[in-house]
């Protein structure tokens, strides 16, 4: 397809559900900017996408560092001229270590890429999507079911995820006086290699180990495309999309 004239940040586009939904973007039209700490996979996603790469463009970047995400936008800005949407999508996990064994640098680790990345990443789309012309822009969160309920041993992960819910609802409303929409969505396994380990089982809340069932992640990268492709008087707030048979619904 060619441009439809919009442009996209998607971060921890190299994998998983950021690799799916930045191929999704670009099949629609969007140019592309794809961030994520490793040049490579980024690159592979860029080469998977065929024609549609040539409107992409790849940025080594640490979400947790501030200089690294003003880069990143600066050269989105300047290779593209706007932004219109950005999937704030980059995140990482801790060890499922007791919460009493668990380490100051594992806590940060999470806290890093998972709620100070989105802050800045938010932070820079805003400075941008102010300024331009026609003012506004659209943003994406990727919350988690953990944004509602923990999984045993989570506890950087499912705080960082409840603290992603406010941002997001704080973005939405302090972005209305610039025409920024900001939208979550809540994703139950999808089948990722991040998720592989759901076939051999995870631990429950009862104590149990049980293999949980996954979904394509190409429905994730659907609904992006779909929420990304709203005019901006109208919003997902929040959307969640799951694997319609993992025990989310009954937990605990």
């Amino acid at each position: 397809m060619s441009s439809n004239g919009r442009v996209a940040v998607v971060t921890g586009a190299g994998t998983g559900i950021g690799k799916a939904s930045a191929l999704a973007l670009l099949r629609d039209g969007y140019s592309v900017a794809l961030a994520g700490r490793r040049i490579a996979p980024l690159e592979e996603t860029v080469a998977e996408a065929g024609e549609d790469g040539a409107r992409a463009i790849v940025a080594s970047t640490d979400v947790g560092d501030p200089d690294s995400v003003e880069a990143l936008f600066a050269q989105t800005e300047k290779a593209f001229g706007r932004l219109d949407v950005l999937f704030n999508n980059a995140g990482t996990g801790a060890p499922p270590v007791l919460l009493e064994d668990l380490t100051y640098d594992q806590w940060m680790t999470v806290v890093n890429a998972n709620f100070t990345g989105t802050f800045l990443c938010t932070q820079q789309a805003f400075r941008i999507m102010k300024s331009q012309d026609p003012m506004g822009g659209r943003i994406i969160n990727n919350g988690s079911l953990s944004a509602y309920v923990p999984r045993p041993n989570s506890i950087p992960y499912t705080s960082t995820k409840h603290a992603v819910t406010g941002m997001t609802r704080a973005t939405s409303l302090d972005g209305r006086k610039y025409n920024i929409a900001c939208s979550q969505i809540d994703i139950g396994n999808a089948a990722t290699p991040m998720t592989e380990r759901m076939q051999a089982g995870v631990p429950q809340a009862s104590g149990e180990v049980m293999a949980e069932p996954t979904m394509n992640v190409q429905h994730v990268a659907d609904a992006i495309v779909y929420i990304a492709n709203l005019p901006l008087d109208a919003n997902v707030q929040f959307m969640t999309v799951m694997a319609t048979k993992m025990p989310f619904i009954g937990r605990g």
